[in-house]
């Protein structure tokens, strides 16, 4: 019978690559939290029209990359969210959270998109999404990139480079579409086929090609810049003086507009930079009229999303060239013989009590294992310390704690055991 294997682009967490991501998670919650954002989930399946209408239909991922079906139940149209922050507004206005001021959330979680899996970009990915959902001012602009700085510093990255630009809002938009329409029209013969084809109904994508063939004519468009109003300049304005305050580096790219058509006014992203690769790791900005028309009340928005596979990506990079030790969860592997089974089930249930993580040793056929197997797995299993339970030291109501680093043994009772496993953490 063939052997059954995971659909291309998903992947496979497996447990010896367990504690980085576990890591990478913990990290990112502590930052989110630390900037006053709170945790909200939504679904992985959503209607339909939520993605139509939020991330625009003459979109890339709307047109060709959405895995959507028909409910053979009722038949409603639905699919796997391609990103969060529509899912997150929907919920937000079918709940009224708004109703007592703004919010400031975050979620993770699997995102899908039907496309051709290559490095850093899968079929099923995972995504940190961070949003405020209230405040107007540049100010919560500013925070979610000076939040993201942060973060790059607590995980160690040291080549990344922040781009931001300003798309302005509606009418500005519309003024430097125009004026895109009768630029690509000029140079019709210049476009290629993807360009002609969003020429009248996303010509702003066409500033994002990767197409080198494009790259002249693109860079001597309209920039829309020039189409911007006070109101406008003086929000963009508000948050470079803000980032300039936090020491955040950055450069303006006029080209910059994002994928989806919710955005207005600030967009950015962050880039990490490899010996033979460059990847968009962050990306957002603000979407003033999402909420509106998902069905809520007028009300302002900024947020972005983090790639957490992009993110271990370079975070490996980062290894190469500083490598760092994982703390495992765990906290110590008992080891024990064979007329210490009992006494060794008592004792890890005590140390759990206290508050240790501990593992005992499985046993293959109703047999355990000889000691030398147990320290074998011990030293693989991502633990500092090996507690010894033998006959020795059941009569002396004691264990035998072993530093898996150091090699060095130390005969305890079992409140200091508890007292200098808890304390090797710090």
């Amino acid at each position: 019978m063939k052997t059954l294997q995971a659909v291309r682009g998903m992947n496979d967490l497996l447990p010896q690559d367990a504690v980085r991501w576990q890591w990478l998670e913990d990290t990112v919650r502590e930052v989110f939290e630390q900037y006053g954002y709170r945790l909200m989930r939504t679904p992985i399946v959503e209607p339909t029209a939520l993605f139509v209408r939020s991330i625009g239909e003459v979109t890339d991922i709307v047109e060709k990359e959405m895995y959507s079906f028909e409910d053979s139940m009722n038949g409603d149209k639905l699919t796997l969210r391609p990103e969060a922050t529509a899912g997150l507004v929907r919920a937000a206005v079918e709940h009224n959270i708004l109703y007592d001021g703004p919010k400031r959330v975050w979620t993770w979680g699997q995102m899908f998109r039907h496309e051709r899996p290559q490095k850093g970009r899968y079929r099923q990915f995972h995504q940190f999404d961070v949003e405020a959902f209230g405040l107007a001012g540049p100010d919560v602009d500013a925070e979610q990139i000076v939040l993201l700085k942060r973060l790059w510093a607590r995980l160690g990255f040291d080549n990344v480079k922040l781009l931001i630009n300003s798309i302005g809002d509606a009418p500005a938009r519309k003024a430097h579409r125009d004026a895109l329409v009768a630029y690509f029209e000029a140079n019709a013969n210049q476009l290629d086929e993807d360009a002609k084809r969003r020429l009248y109904t996303n010509p702003l994508r066409t500033l994002d090609t990767k197409n080198p063939a494009m790259q002249a004519l693109v860079s001597a468009a309209p920039k829309l810049s020039d189409f911007l109003g006070a109101e406008e300049r003086a929000h963009f304005d508000g948050v470079r003086k803000l980032l300039d305050a936090a020491g955040v580096e950055y450069v303006v790219e006029p080209r910059l507009v994002r994928g989806f058509d919710y955005y207005n006014r600030t967009v950015f992203e962050w880039i990490a930079k490899g010996a033979d690769w460059e990847l968009t790791i962050a990306g957002g900005g603000r979407y003033d009229g999402l909420i509106a028309e998902l069905g809520g009340k007028p009300t302002p928005a900024c947020g972005f999303g983090l790639g957490v596979e992009r993110v271990m990506m370079a975070l490996e990079e980062q290894l190469k060239l500083k490598p760092r030790r994982f703390e495992s969860k765990l906290d110590a592997y008992l080891v024990y013989g064979e007329a210490e089974r009992e006494e060794a089930w008592r004792v890890a249930e005590k140390l759990r009590d206290a508050g240790v993580g501990v593992a005992l040793h499985g046993c293959a056929d109703g047999a355990v294992a000889s000691f030398k197997s147990q320290m074998k797995k011990a030293d693989l299993s991502g633990a500092r310390f090996a507690i010894i339970l033998g006959s020795d030291e059941v009569s002396s109501s004691t264990l035998t704690l072993k530093d898996l680093a150091s090699a060095e043994q130390t005969r305890v009772s079992l409140v200091d055991a508890v007292q200098r496993l808890l304390g090797a953490r710090t």
